[in-house]
């Protein structure tokens, strides 16, 4: 499939979202958005792909104490800022275009699709965006966030340490007050675009100690700019994503500013979790689209086997090629149709609040399974094209390699599965399960099929409900997430029931489910 088709695709998949008409409204008619996207496969065709082969071999270097990244970024940087992609979803009063989030994540997959290396970029600066808008004094937000919206400066955002990955409230970066402002010191890991010569100003939103408090209480939330007392120490080298500098970065009695409330830091980070979950469940789309593509096209091109005595057939016309293409085309169809509800959901969360709670429990799936979903569909590539997928001289072995940690970073897929369970389907008497299951069955009435199957997850969500056992929950949460996702599948899959990939998908979903119940058991 063509970005146009990818475009196209996901036209559609919006069409037949049921509560995509709410978030439209008068904001965005169907021709706007067919417009909007026609525009970014264009774009992320035609000049941000030719990153991706570049962003491997030579991806990001270190020397001296600064970061530099492939020369060919920068253009590529400015065409984005220019188009106003940077700031799709952002206020329009700080310089975005107001668009809804779900526009963002209809957008973003072609993006990632074309080179996420790069796209990692965008990434810690739409988020620090959000943290600002929602959370800064006047003078901050607007001296910032239009910068960040219109390209002129970029951001991260820095929470991991040595002893403090998951664990935040082990974070020991200290801040202490000076004067009227504060200072911060302390080392910080993992920042994706730390450093980088992109862009000469670059802001870090951080979490720091503010007194003795200990745990996640005594956390608040800084905002410190490159400069004096911020050094780039070094960057990872890393299995993939070569082209997304992961730098480690030491404060020392660095110029900070307050952000929000003192000791409210972590509730106020998450403003943007919601936002950086839906940017990796992007990834895992565009990342799989991209995969796709080259198994179909080589699938076509390749020719072996058949009748000896004629010529050689494209292997497409194998039936177990065309079973591992439907495998993989299926689990995107479906897929995209879990991002969307999650993006609607989220962009009717402040009006509605059940749609806030079905968002929410459906963020760690659509994060997690977008993630195993661009490994496996590159790994799965790599076999349809055999020996040469093994080689560099094709992209899957790339792709299986930068997608290797989007199930690790934004949250674990056990952090997720024990935040699914926990936090979501357990909470408030299950009343999230309970709202999944009511619009499940009302959009599958009359379907047997589907309805067995939301039937044995009600069943398993029950049981593990009246379950004590608290340290039995956390050996059975990756299962139920697993049960979780069979569930939102079958559901989702009646939207596109008379096409042969639900068909695929519903062969074997029943025995998907029982497979996570007695893992469960």
């Amino acid at each position: 499939m063509t970005y146009a088709d990818n475009a196209a695709a996901m036209l559609s998949a919006l069409a037949v979202t049921p509560d995509w008409p709410r978030v439209a409204g008068d904001v965005i008619d169907t021709e706007t958005l067919d417009a909007i996207l026609t525009e970014a496969a264009k774009l992320a065709e035609g000049q941000v792909a030719p990153l991706n082969p570049i962003s491997d071999r030579i991806g990001a270097t270190f020397a001296d104490g600064k970061v530099s990244v492939p020369p060919a970024y920068l253009p590529v940087y400015d065409a984005l800022a220019e188009g106003g992609w940077l700031g799709l979803e952002h206020d329009e009063a700080l310089g975005g275009m107001g668009m809804p989030l779900s526009v963002f994540t209809a957008v973003n997959p072609l993006f990632e699709r074309a080179c996420p290396s790069f796209m990692m970029s965008a990434g810690g600066s739409r988020a620090a965006a959000l943290l600002l808008s929602a959370w800064a004094d006047d003078d901050l937000k607007s001296d910032w966030v239009p910068a960040l919206v219109a390209g002129e400066r970029c951001a991260t955002i820095c929470i991991s340490e040595p002893e403090a990955g998951s664990d935040v409230g082990r974070i020991r970066t200290k801040a202490v007050q000076d004067g009227d402002g504060w200072r911060v010191s302390g080392q910080k890991i993992w920042i994706s675009f730390g450093d980088h010569d992109i862009r000469d100003r670059i802001g870090h939103c951080m979490l720091a100690r503010t007194g003795d408090t200990p745990g996640t209480r005594g956390l608040s939330l800084f905002f410190v700019e490159r400069g004096p007392g911020v050094t780039c120490e070094r960057i990872e080298e890393k299995l993939g994503l070569h082209g997304s500098p992961t730098c480690a970065l030491q404060f020392t009695d660095a110029p900070a500013r307050l952000v929000g409330q003192e000791g409210r830091g972590l509730a106020q980070l998450f403003t943007m979790i919601r936002h950086m979950r839906l940017t990796v469940a992007t990834q895992g789309l565009g990342m799989s689209l991209a995969a796709y593509d080259v198994a179909v096209e080589h699938a076509e091109q390749r020719r072996q086997g058949g009748k000896p005595t004629e010529p050689a057939v494209p292997i497409i016309s194998h039936p177990d090629v065309q079973r591992q293409l439907m495998a993989m085309k299926s689990r995107i169809d479906i897929f995209r149709l879990a991002l969307l509800e999650a993006s609607v959901t989220a962009d009717l969360s402040d009006e509605d609040a059940d749609m806030g709670r079905l968002n929410a429990w459906l963020l760690p799936l659509i994060k997690n399974f977008g993630g195993e979903m661009a490994f496996d569909t590159a790994h799965a590539a790599i076999q349809v094209l055999g020996g040469a997928g093994f080689t560099k001289d094709y992209s899957p072995e790339q792709y299986m390699r930068d997608a290797r940690v989007f199930t690790i970073y934004e949250g674990t897929t056990g952090m997720q599965a024990q935040d699914f369970l926990l936090r979501q389907s357990l909470a408030d008497e299950g009343a999230a399960v309970a709202l999944f299951l009511d619009r499940a069955r009302q959009e599958c009435a009359g379907d047997d099929a589907r309805l067995a199957v939301l039937d044995r997850f009600d069943a398993l969500a029950t049981s593990v409900a009246g379950d004590t056992d608290r340290t039995h929950q956390f050996e059975i949460a990756d299962a139920f997430l697993r049960a979780g996702w069979v569930a939102v599948q079958t559901w989702l899959s009646k939207r596109i029931e008379d096409t042969p990939e639900a068909a695929f998908f519903m062969k074997t979903a029943a025995a998907q489910m029982e497979l996570h119940i007695a893992a469960a058991g």
